[in-house]
Protein backbone atom coordinates (compact mmCIF):
# COMPACT_ATOMS: atom_id res chain seq x y z
CA UNK A 1 0.00 0.00 0.00
CA UNK A 2 2.77 2.41 0.95
CA UNK A 3 4.69 1.46 -2.19
CA UNK A 4 1.63 2.13 -4.34
CA UNK A 5 1.04 5.43 -2.59
CA UNK A 6 4.66 6.38 -3.11
CA UNK A 7 4.44 5.51 -6.78
CA UNK A 8 1.27 7.57 -7.18
CA UNK A 9 2.92 10.52 -5.42
CA UNK A 10 5.95 10.23 -7.73
CA UNK A 11 3.74 10.15 -10.82
CA UNK A 12 1.77 13.11 -9.56
CA UNK A 13 4.99 15.05 -8.93
CA UNK A 14 6.33 14.30 -12.40
CA UNK A 15 3.01 15.22 -14.01
CA UNK A 16 2.89 18.49 -12.08
CA UNK A 17 6.48 19.29 -12.98
CA UNK A 18 5.86 18.55 -16.66
CA UNK A 19 2.73 20.72 -16.62
CA UNK A 20 4.46 23.63 -14.86
CA UNK A 21 7.44 23.32 -17.19
CA UNK A 22 5.42 23.32 -20.39
CA UNK A 23 5.48 26.15 -22.90
CA UNK A 24 1.69 26.55 -22.71
CA UNK A 25 1.88 27.05 -18.94
CA UNK A 26 4.58 29.71 -19.41
CA UNK A 27 2.41 31.39 -22.03
CA UNK A 28 -0.60 31.41 -19.70
CA UNK A 29 1.43 32.80 -16.80
CA UNK A 30 2.87 35.50 -19.06
CA UNK A 31 -0.59 36.60 -20.19
CA UNK A 32 -1.75 36.61 -16.56
CA UNK A 33 1.24 38.68 -15.46
CA UNK A 34 0.78 41.32 -18.14
CA UNK A 35 -2.97 41.42 -17.60
CA UNK A 36 -2.66 41.77 -13.83
CA UNK A 37 -0.03 44.49 -14.07
CA UNK A 38 -2.02 46.68 -16.46
CA UNK A 39 -5.47 46.09 -14.95
CA UNK A 40 -4.41 46.69 -11.35
CA UNK A 41 -6.63 49.80 -11.02
CA UNK A 42 -9.71 47.88 -12.11
CA UNK A 43 -8.87 44.96 -9.81
CA UNK A 44 -8.40 47.29 -6.84
CA UNK A 45 -11.69 49.00 -7.66
CA UNK A 46 -13.53 45.67 -7.77
CA UNK A 47 -12.02 43.68 -4.88
CA UNK A 48 -9.75 46.15 -3.07
CA UNK A 49 -6.10 45.96 -2.08
CA UNK A 50 -6.46 42.55 -0.34
CA UNK A 51 -7.80 41.02 -3.54
CA UNK A 52 -5.05 42.57 -5.68
CA UNK A 53 -2.33 41.43 -3.30
CA UNK A 54 -3.79 37.93 -3.18
CA UNK A 55 -3.84 37.82 -6.98
CA UNK A 56 -0.25 39.07 -7.09
CA UNK A 57 0.84 36.45 -4.55
CA UNK A 58 -0.83 33.73 -6.63
CA UNK A 59 0.92 35.01 -9.74
CA UNK A 60 4.31 34.91 -8.00
CA UNK A 61 3.67 31.31 -6.93
CA UNK A 62 2.90 30.37 -10.53
CA UNK A 63 6.02 32.17 -11.77
CA UNK A 64 8.13 30.43 -9.14
CA UNK A 65 6.70 27.00 -10.00
CA UNK A 66 7.38 27.55 -13.70
CA UNK A 67 10.94 28.70 -13.01
CA UNK A 68 11.65 25.68 -10.81
CA UNK A 69 10.20 23.29 -13.39
CA UNK A 70 12.32 24.83 -16.16
CA UNK A 71 15.40 25.43 -14.00
CA UNK A 72 17.85 23.55 -16.21
CA UNK A 73 16.59 25.22 -19.40
CA UNK A 74 17.27 28.74 -18.13
CA UNK A 75 20.64 30.38 -18.66
CA UNK A 76 21.09 31.90 -15.21
CA UNK A 77 24.36 33.72 -15.78
CA UNK A 78 23.86 37.46 -16.17
CA UNK A 79 20.07 37.27 -15.83
CA UNK A 80 19.60 40.78 -14.48
CA UNK A 81 21.28 43.99 -15.59
CA UNK A 82 23.27 45.48 -12.75
CA UNK A 83 21.26 48.69 -13.12
CA UNK A 84 18.07 46.89 -12.06
CA UNK A 85 19.76 45.13 -9.16
CA UNK A 86 21.35 48.30 -7.82
CA UNK A 87 18.23 50.46 -8.22
CA UNK A 88 15.91 47.93 -6.58
CA UNK A 89 18.50 47.30 -3.87
CA UNK A 90 18.73 51.02 -3.12
CA UNK A 91 14.93 51.31 -2.92
CA UNK A 92 14.83 48.36 -0.53
CA UNK A 93 17.68 49.80 1.53
CA UNK A 94 15.72 53.05 1.96
CA UNK A 95 13.66 51.18 4.56
CA UNK A 96 16.56 51.84 6.93
CA UNK A 97 16.27 55.64 6.73
CA UNK A 98 12.63 56.17 5.78
CA UNK A 99 11.65 59.16 7.90
CA UNK A 100 8.19 60.37 6.98
CA UNK A 101 6.95 61.88 10.27
CA UNK A 102 3.57 60.93 11.65
CA UNK A 103 3.51 57.50 9.97
CA UNK A 104 4.99 54.05 10.36
CA UNK A 105 7.59 54.94 7.74
CA UNK A 106 9.83 51.83 7.79
CA UNK A 107 6.79 49.55 7.49
CA UNK A 108 5.45 51.62 4.56
CA UNK A 109 8.79 51.44 2.79
CA UNK A 110 9.19 47.70 3.41
CA UNK A 111 5.72 46.87 2.07
CA UNK A 112 6.03 49.18 -0.94
CA UNK A 113 9.55 47.95 -1.73
CA UNK A 114 8.20 44.41 -1.66
CA UNK A 115 5.45 45.49 -4.07
CA UNK A 116 8.10 46.93 -6.41
CA UNK A 117 10.17 43.74 -6.21
CA UNK A 118 7.11 41.57 -6.87
CA UNK A 119 6.34 43.22 -10.20
CA UNK A 120 10.05 43.24 -11.05
CA UNK A 121 10.12 39.47 -10.46
CA UNK A 122 7.11 39.05 -12.74
CA UNK A 123 8.87 41.12 -15.39
CA UNK A 124 12.04 39.05 -15.10
CA UNK A 125 9.98 35.88 -15.45
CA UNK A 126 8.33 37.14 -18.64
CA UNK A 127 11.70 38.17 -20.11
CA UNK A 128 13.30 34.81 -19.24
CA UNK A 129 10.54 32.46 -20.30
CA UNK A 130 9.44 34.05 -23.58
CA UNK A 131 11.16 35.16 -26.76
CA UNK A 132 10.75 38.77 -27.84
CA UNK A 133 8.12 37.93 -30.45
CA UNK A 134 6.20 35.89 -27.87
CA UNK A 135 6.32 38.84 -25.47
CA UNK A 136 5.02 41.14 -28.19
CA UNK A 137 2.15 38.73 -28.86
CA UNK A 138 1.36 38.50 -25.15
CA UNK A 139 1.25 42.28 -24.75
CA UNK A 140 -0.79 42.57 -27.93
CA UNK A 141 -3.40 40.05 -26.76
CA UNK A 142 -3.72 41.66 -23.34
CA UNK A 143 -3.91 45.20 -24.73
CA UNK A 144 -6.64 44.20 -27.20
CA UNK A 145 -8.73 42.84 -24.35
CA UNK A 146 -8.17 45.74 -21.94
CA UNK A 147 -8.79 48.44 -24.54
CA UNK A 148 -11.89 46.63 -25.82
CA UNK A 149 -13.29 46.42 -22.28
CA UNK A 150 -12.45 50.10 -21.75
CA UNK A 151 -14.29 51.20 -24.89
CA UNK A 152 -17.25 48.93 -24.09
CA UNK A 153 -17.60 50.42 -20.60
CA UNK A 154 -17.23 53.96 -21.96
CA UNK A 155 -20.04 53.26 -24.45
CA UNK A 156 -22.16 51.79 -21.65
CA UNK A 157 -21.51 54.78 -19.39
CA UNK A 158 -21.57 57.63 -21.87
CA UNK A 159 -24.17 56.48 -24.40
CA UNK A 160 -26.38 53.67 -23.10
CA UNK A 161 -26.71 54.74 -19.44
CA UNK A 162 -25.48 58.34 -19.59
CA UNK A 163 -24.16 57.87 -16.06
CA UNK A 164 -20.61 57.70 -14.68
CA UNK A 165 -19.27 54.40 -13.38
CA UNK A 166 -17.85 55.93 -10.23
CA UNK A 167 -16.02 52.95 -8.73
CA UNK A 168 -13.90 52.61 -11.88
CA UNK A 169 -13.41 56.35 -12.32
CA UNK A 170 -15.27 56.39 -15.66
CA UNK A 171 -16.93 59.79 -16.15
CA UNK A 172 -19.04 58.92 -19.19
CA UNK A 173 -17.76 61.73 -21.42
CA UNK A 174 -17.62 59.72 -24.65
CA UNK A 175 -20.46 61.69 -26.28
CA UNK A 176 -18.48 64.88 -25.60
CA UNK A 177 -15.46 63.31 -27.33
CA UNK A 178 -13.63 62.74 -24.07
CA UNK A 179 -11.53 62.71 -22.18
CA UNK A 180 -12.18 59.07 -21.35
CA UNK A 181 -10.43 56.93 -18.75
CA UNK A 182 -11.42 53.35 -19.52
CA UNK A 183 -10.54 50.88 -16.77
CA UNK A 184 -7.22 52.60 -16.05
CA UNK A 185 -8.36 55.35 -13.67
CA UNK A 186 -7.10 58.40 -15.58
CA UNK A 187 -6.96 59.66 -19.13
CA UNK A 188 -3.17 59.86 -19.05
CA UNK A 189 -2.86 56.20 -18.04
CA UNK A 190 -5.31 55.21 -20.78
CA UNK A 191 -3.27 57.25 -23.26
CA UNK A 192 -0.06 55.58 -22.08
CA UNK A 193 -1.55 52.09 -22.48
CA UNK A 194 -3.10 52.99 -25.86
CA UNK A 195 0.26 54.23 -27.14
CA UNK A 196 2.03 51.07 -25.96
CA UNK A 197 -0.72 49.05 -27.63
CA UNK A 198 -0.52 50.99 -30.90
CA UNK A 199 3.23 50.44 -31.23
CA UNK A 200 2.83 46.78 -30.24
CA UNK A 201 0.15 46.27 -32.88
CA UNK A 202 2.38 47.91 -35.50
CA UNK A 203 5.19 45.47 -34.65
CA UNK A 204 2.71 42.57 -34.78
CA UNK A 205 1.59 43.73 -38.22
CA UNK A 206 5.11 44.15 -39.57
CA UNK A 207 6.21 40.74 -38.25
CA UNK A 208 3.04 39.16 -39.69
CA UNK A 209 2.37 37.44 -36.39
CA UNK A 210 -1.37 38.23 -36.65
CA UNK A 211 -3.77 38.39 -39.56
CA UNK A 212 -3.83 41.71 -41.41
CA UNK A 213 -7.51 42.32 -40.62
CA UNK A 214 -6.87 41.76 -36.93
CA UNK A 215 -3.82 44.04 -37.00
CA UNK A 216 -5.74 46.87 -38.67
CA UNK A 217 -8.67 46.50 -36.26
CA UNK A 218 -6.28 46.51 -33.30
CA UNK A 219 -4.44 49.61 -34.49
CA UNK A 220 -7.77 51.36 -35.06
CA UNK A 221 -8.89 50.46 -31.53
CA UNK A 222 -5.67 51.81 -30.02
CA UNK A 223 -5.88 54.99 -32.11
CA UNK A 224 -9.47 55.63 -30.99
CA UNK A 225 -8.53 55.18 -27.33
CA UNK A 226 -5.49 57.42 -27.76
CA UNK A 227 -7.50 60.22 -29.41
CA UNK A 228 -10.42 60.08 -26.97
CA UNK A 229 -8.09 59.99 -23.95
CA UNK A 230 -7.15 63.59 -24.79
CA UNK A 231 -3.81 63.18 -23.01
CA UNK A 232 -1.24 65.86 -23.96
CA UNK A 233 1.60 63.83 -22.42
CA UNK A 234 0.68 60.91 -24.67
CA UNK A 235 0.79 63.09 -27.78
CA UNK A 236 4.29 64.23 -26.86
CA UNK A 237 5.38 60.61 -26.33
CA UNK A 238 3.76 59.59 -29.61
CA UNK A 239 5.76 62.27 -31.41
CA UNK A 240 8.99 61.02 -29.83
CA UNK A 241 8.14 57.40 -30.73
CA UNK A 242 7.40 58.29 -34.36
CA UNK A 243 10.67 60.21 -34.66
CA UNK A 244 12.52 57.24 -33.14
CA UNK A 245 10.74 54.85 -35.51
CA UNK A 246 11.75 56.97 -38.51
CA UNK A 247 15.35 57.15 -37.30
CA UNK A 248 15.53 53.38 -36.80
CA UNK A 249 13.99 52.83 -40.23
CA UNK A 250 16.83 54.83 -41.75
CA UNK A 251 19.56 53.28 -39.61
CA UNK A 252 18.52 49.72 -40.45
CA UNK A 253 19.12 50.52 -44.12
CA UNK A 254 22.62 51.94 -43.75
CA UNK A 255 25.78 49.90 -44.16
CA UNK A 256 27.11 48.40 -40.91
CA UNK A 257 30.52 49.99 -41.49
CA UNK A 258 29.10 53.54 -41.55
CA UNK A 259 26.22 53.08 -39.13
CA UNK A 260 28.20 54.45 -36.16
CA UNK A 261 28.58 57.81 -37.93
CA UNK A 262 24.84 58.05 -38.37
CA UNK A 263 24.36 57.08 -34.71
CA UNK A 264 26.60 59.94 -33.61
CA UNK A 265 24.77 62.32 -35.93
CA UNK A 266 21.43 61.25 -34.48
CA UNK A 267 22.75 61.71 -30.95
CA UNK A 268 23.85 65.27 -31.74
CA UNK A 269 20.51 65.98 -33.42
CA UNK A 270 18.60 64.56 -30.43
CA UNK A 271 20.54 66.79 -28.02
CA UNK A 272 19.82 69.80 -30.24
CA UNK A 273 16.11 68.95 -30.32
CA UNK A 274 15.98 68.57 -26.53
CA UNK A 275 17.71 71.92 -26.00
CA UNK A 276 15.40 73.59 -28.53
CA UNK A 277 12.33 72.04 -26.91
CA UNK A 278 13.46 73.36 -23.54
CA UNK A 279 13.96 76.86 -24.92
CA UNK A 280 10.52 76.88 -26.57
CA UNK A 281 8.81 74.81 -23.88
CA UNK A 282 6.11 77.41 -23.19
CA UNK A 283 5.09 77.57 -26.85
CA UNK A 284 5.10 73.76 -27.13
CA UNK A 285 2.88 73.47 -24.07
CA UNK A 286 0.44 75.93 -25.62
CA UNK A 287 0.40 74.03 -28.92
CA UNK A 288 -0.39 70.80 -27.06
CA UNK A 289 -3.11 72.60 -25.11
CA UNK A 290 -1.40 71.37 -21.95
CA UNK A 291 -1.18 74.61 -19.98
CA UNK A 292 -3.59 73.39 -17.30
CA UNK A 293 -1.76 70.07 -16.86
CA UNK A 294 1.61 71.79 -16.79
CA UNK A 295 0.41 74.23 -14.13
CA UNK A 296 -0.75 71.30 -11.98
CA UNK A 297 2.65 69.65 -12.27
CA UNK A 298 4.48 72.87 -11.60
CA UNK A 299 2.47 73.38 -8.43
CA UNK A 300 3.23 69.85 -7.22
CA UNK A 301 6.94 70.17 -8.02
CA UNK A 302 7.08 73.53 -6.24
CA UNK A 303 5.65 71.96 -3.08
CA UNK A 304 8.00 68.99 -3.38
CA UNK A 305 10.99 71.32 -3.50
CA UNK A 306 10.12 72.59 -0.02
CA UNK A 307 10.86 69.15 1.43
CA UNK A 308 13.69 68.01 -0.84
CA UNK A 309 16.37 69.94 1.03
CA UNK A 310 15.79 67.90 4.18
CA UNK A 311 16.90 64.61 2.59
CA UNK A 312 18.55 65.45 -0.75
CA UNK A 313 20.99 62.56 -0.90
CA UNK A 314 18.94 59.58 0.22
CA UNK A 315 15.34 60.87 0.01
CA UNK A 316 12.39 60.24 2.29
CA UNK A 317 12.25 56.49 1.72
CA UNK A 318 10.62 54.42 -0.99
CA UNK A 319 6.81 54.29 -1.00
CA UNK A 320 5.94 53.99 -4.70
CA UNK A 321 2.42 55.37 -5.13
CA UNK A 322 1.90 58.04 -2.52
CA UNK A 323 0.35 56.89 0.75
CA UNK A 324 -1.99 58.94 2.90
CA UNK A 325 0.85 60.03 5.18
CA UNK A 326 3.16 62.97 5.69
CA UNK A 327 4.83 64.61 3.82
CA UNK A 328 2.67 63.44 0.91
CA UNK A 329 -0.53 64.49 2.69
CA UNK A 330 0.97 67.95 3.26
CA UNK A 331 1.68 68.33 -0.46
CA UNK A 332 -1.86 67.30 -1.34
CA UNK A 333 -3.30 69.79 1.15
CA UNK A 334 -1.08 72.56 -0.20
CA UNK A 335 -2.09 71.88 -3.81
CA UNK A 336 -5.75 71.34 -2.98
CA UNK A 337 -6.13 68.00 -4.76
CA UNK A 338 -5.17 64.36 -4.21
CA UNK A 339 -2.11 62.97 -5.98
CA UNK A 340 -0.79 59.43 -6.19
CA UNK A 341 2.60 60.53 -7.50
CA UNK A 342 4.82 63.52 -8.21
CA UNK A 343 3.59 63.49 -11.85
CA UNK A 344 7.14 62.79 -13.00
CA UNK A 345 9.00 59.53 -12.49
CA UNK A 346 12.35 61.30 -12.33
CA UNK A 347 11.21 63.79 -9.68
CA UNK A 348 9.32 61.07 -7.80
CA UNK A 349 12.46 58.94 -7.56
CA UNK A 350 14.49 61.97 -6.52
CA UNK A 351 12.04 62.76 -3.73
CA UNK A 352 11.71 59.18 -2.46
CA UNK A 353 15.25 57.83 -2.77
CA UNK A 354 17.29 61.00 -3.27
CA UNK A 355 19.94 62.02 -5.75
CA UNK A 356 21.52 58.57 -5.67
CA UNK A 357 18.23 56.85 -6.47
CA UNK A 358 17.46 59.31 -9.28
CA UNK A 359 20.85 58.72 -10.88
CA UNK A 360 20.38 54.96 -10.60
CA UNK A 361 16.95 55.19 -12.23
CA UNK A 362 18.27 57.35 -15.07
CA UNK A 363 21.10 54.83 -15.53
CA UNK A 364 18.58 51.97 -15.63
CA UNK A 365 16.47 53.63 -18.32
CA UNK A 366 19.48 55.00 -20.21
CA UNK A 367 21.52 51.80 -20.37
CA UNK A 368 18.46 49.75 -21.33
CA UNK A 369 17.59 52.25 -24.05
CA UNK A 370 21.13 52.30 -25.51
CA UNK A 371 21.22 48.51 -25.66
CA UNK A 372 17.75 48.24 -27.16
CA UNK A 373 18.50 51.00 -29.68
CA UNK A 374 21.70 49.34 -30.89
CA UNK A 375 19.92 46.02 -31.23
CA UNK A 376 16.99 47.58 -33.09
CA UNK A 377 19.28 49.38 -35.52
CA UNK A 378 21.44 46.30 -36.24
CA UNK A 379 19.24 43.20 -36.10
CA UNK A 380 17.28 42.21 -39.17
CA UNK A 381 14.08 41.18 -37.44
CA UNK A 382 11.48 43.92 -36.99
CA UNK A 383 10.61 42.53 -33.55
CA UNK A 384 13.73 44.18 -32.06
CA UNK A 385 12.08 47.54 -32.66
CA UNK A 386 9.59 46.81 -29.89
CA UNK A 387 11.87 47.13 -26.80
CA UNK A 388 13.46 50.29 -28.20
CA UNK A 389 10.09 51.93 -28.90
CA UNK A 390 8.73 50.90 -25.49
CA UNK A 391 11.73 52.49 -23.80
CA UNK A 392 11.30 55.69 -25.82
CA UNK A 393 7.70 55.90 -24.58
CA UNK A 394 8.75 55.16 -20.99
CA UNK A 395 11.61 57.69 -21.01
CA UNK A 396 9.50 60.51 -22.46
CA UNK A 397 6.34 59.79 -20.46
CA UNK A 398 8.40 59.73 -17.26
CA UNK A 399 8.96 63.48 -17.56
CA UNK A 400 5.25 64.09 -16.89
CA UNK A 401 3.99 60.88 -15.25
CA UNK A 402 5.25 58.26 -12.78
CA UNK A 403 3.86 55.22 -14.60
CA UNK A 404 7.35 53.70 -14.95
CA UNK A 405 7.62 53.27 -11.17
CA UNK A 406 4.57 51.11 -10.53
CA UNK A 407 2.84 47.97 -11.72
CA UNK A 408 2.45 47.74 -15.50
CA UNK A 409 4.84 50.53 -16.42
CA UNK A 410 7.52 49.22 -14.08
CA UNK A 411 7.11 45.63 -15.26
CA UNK A 412 7.35 46.77 -18.90
CA UNK A 413 10.58 48.63 -18.09
CA UNK A 414 12.03 45.52 -16.44
CA UNK A 415 11.03 43.28 -19.36
CA UNK A 416 12.67 45.58 -21.91
CA UNK A 417 15.81 46.08 -19.79
CA UNK A 418 16.29 42.35 -19.22
CA UNK A 419 15.69 41.42 -22.87
CA UNK A 420 18.11 44.10 -24.06
CA UNK A 421 20.75 43.05 -21.53
CA UNK A 422 20.53 39.36 -22.43
CA UNK A 423 20.90 40.11 -26.13
CA UNK A 424 23.75 42.58 -25.58
CA UNK A 425 25.47 41.84 -22.28
CA UNK A 426 28.50 43.88 -21.26
CA UNK A 427 29.53 41.19 -18.77
CA UNK A 428 29.53 38.45 -21.41
CA UNK A 429 31.46 40.68 -23.79
CA UNK A 430 34.09 41.62 -21.22
CA UNK A 431 34.51 37.98 -20.21
CA UNK A 432 35.15 37.14 -23.87
CA UNK A 433 37.51 40.09 -24.31
CA UNK A 434 35.49 41.87 -26.99
CA UNK A 435 33.07 44.82 -27.20
CA UNK A 436 29.35 44.04 -26.86
CA UNK A 437 28.06 44.22 -30.42
CA UNK A 438 24.80 42.82 -31.77
CA UNK A 439 24.88 39.34 -33.23
CA UNK A 440 24.18 40.55 -36.76
CA UNK A 441 27.39 42.57 -36.75
CA UNK A 442 29.39 39.66 -35.35
CA UNK A 443 28.11 37.50 -38.17
CA UNK A 444 29.10 40.19 -40.70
Amino acid sequence: MSSAAGGAATRFWHATRDFAGSARFAQAVTLTAVGLAFSSHAIRSLIGWPGLLAALAGLLVLCGASLVARWRAVEWYGILPLTILVFVGWCAASVLWSSAPGSNAPAWSAVRAGYLIAFAFAGVYVALMRDTIQIVRAFGDVMRLLLSVSIALEVLSGILLDLPIAFLGIQGDLTRFGPIQGIFGSRNMLGFVALIALLTFIVEWRTRSVLRVRAIASMSLAAVCLVFSGSPTTWASLGAALVALAALYGLRRTAAATRWRWQIGLLVAAIAVIVTAWIFRVRIIELLDARAEFDVRLEVWRELSRYLNRNPLQGWGWVGSWPDAAPYRWIELATGRPHSSALSAYIDVYFQVGVIGALLFVALVGVAFVRAWLLASARRSVVYLWPALMLVVIATTSFAESFALAEGGWMLLVVCAVKAARDMSWRDALAAGRPPVPAIERLG
